[in-house]
């Protein structure tokens, strides 16, 4: 067994409150700053006469540095620890975002892109690190819930946070505003940064696979697999339900858009639910994985076979993005149960880049069959995916159950 982490040792409901609070919003700024570009792409295209897909560039650069690096510093999270990571990735991020207020042309905004996705990439192995060592074991599925929550919230407000203030300054004051709430942040962590515990080292005896072993083991890449399908699963929904249901039964867009937001509105409720769900089901995660993910299967098929009252399209769509949502605290909680002691940094890393991987990958095919006049194959693709995705957890699951010896830890 691992040593027990400081928070096994001195639970307490106001220290995870604590930890919840920093964590929670440098990963809400996290996401905040990956969606804050866009809205300001026509004063961009307009100041510095560049195409929309040269401005697309910007947000592009910016994910793909943090998918490609976050990997790599989930091992020097793993080695040095991940406070100063989490340190420093943060003030990075904010401070390359105001510095684009300064910018003189766009060839400067996109160096800085890349600078923000570096920081950008130690969010997620250096939180997942710090949460498996600070959080009070019997806390931890909502701990991993909040986290997702407030980087979903942080999605959720870009867009009109930036759009409010542009009606009260320019672009360059904007990006100046929301780029400095970075700097007292990243202050806070720093001031309450002994709250914040690492993972607990492994002792010899439990020393397992690691690195690139670990790493391409048949149980993690049966996880990245998972996380893969789910996202793009997601992104398909997302990109493409308000022109499916357009598309199959002429709804509307403003009642279509309506079955999105339930959706929306669903996934992230359902991320609170699964957290508290995660604490309390222990052994039986697996199971609620797949029962949950295989009601959204159902559910999300309904509006492709039958044409629904408006009415009745948010509700339908709200309950599958509930069952989703439910499904993604117990899917982290699985993910930390089968890592190796002392891995946190990297197995989060690798794992989690083949979430924007998935958004990457979904949006061209699935926009391919609407053009090809198959509109209808959308929500089953969506299906399909979400049903293989069950297939990699299950593999997943048994695979680390199967490995004790290789220092996979199996769930309480």
């Amino acid at each position: 067994m691992s040593q027990p982490s400081a928070a096994d040792a001195a639970p307490s409901g106001g220290r995870d409150a604590r930890i919840i609070a920093l964590i929670g919003t440098g990963h809400f700024l996290s996401h905040f700053y990956m969606l804050c570009l866009p809205p300001l792409f026509l004063a961009w295209r307009t100041e510095f006469e560049v195409s929309y897909a040269t401005l697309g560039l910007s947000v592009a650069l910016m994910s793909a540095t943090t998918a490609a690096l976050q990997t790599p510093v989930g091992f020097w999270v793993d080695r040095y620890g991940a406070r100063p990571f989490l340190i420093g990735g943060t003030l990075i991020m904010a401070l390359s975002i105001s510095a684009m207020a300064l910018a003189p042309s766009f060839w400067v905004i996109l160096p800085l892109a890349v600078l923000s996705g570096v920081g950008n990439s130690v969010i997620h192995p250096a939180d997942y690190a710090i949460l498996a060592g600070s959080a009070t074991k019997s806390f931890m599925g909502r701990a991993f819930a909040l986290h997702t929550f407030t980087g979903n919230l942080g999605f959720a407000l870009a867009p009109p946070v930036i759009a409010l203030l542009l009606t009260l300054m320019d672009w360059r004051g904007a990006l100046l505003t929301v780029g400095l709430v970075g700097v007292p942040v990243v202050a806070a962590i720093l001031l309450q940064s002994r709250v914040l515990q690492d993972q607990a080292k492994p002792k010899p005896a439990e020393a397992g696979p690691a690195g690139r072993e670990l790493l391409l083991s048949r149980p993690m890449l049966l996880f990245f697999a998972f996380f893969l399908l789910s996202s793009m699963a997601g992104s398909g929904i997302q990109a493409w339900l308000v022109t499916v249901l357009g598309k199959l039964w002429g709804t509307p867009v403003l009642a279509a858009s309506a079955a999105l937001t339930g959706y929306m509105v669903g996934a992230t409720s359902g991320t609170l639910v699964g957290g508290w769900i995660a604490d309390k089901a222990k052994g039986g995660l697996l199971g609620m994985v797949m029962a949950l993910t295989a009601a959204a299967m159902a559910l999300l098929l309904i509006p492709g076979l039958l044409p629904l009252p408006e009415a009745v399209l948010p509700v339908v769509t709200g309950l599958a993005g509930l069952a989703l949502g439910t499904s993604r605290a117990p899917r982290d909680v699985m993910l930390k149960d089968a890592c190796p002691p002392g891995q946190m940094g990297k197995v989060f890393g690798f794992v989690s880049s083949s979430l924007p991987l998935g958004s990457a990958i979904v949006p061209v095919p699935m926009g391919f069959l609407i053009d090809m006049g198959y509109p209808w194959l959308v929500l089953p693709v969506v299906a399909g995916l979400l049903g293989l995705s069950l297939l990699c957890a299950g593999g997943a699951r048994g695979s680390s159950r199967r490995q004790p010896a290789a220092g996979v830890v199996a769930a309480e």
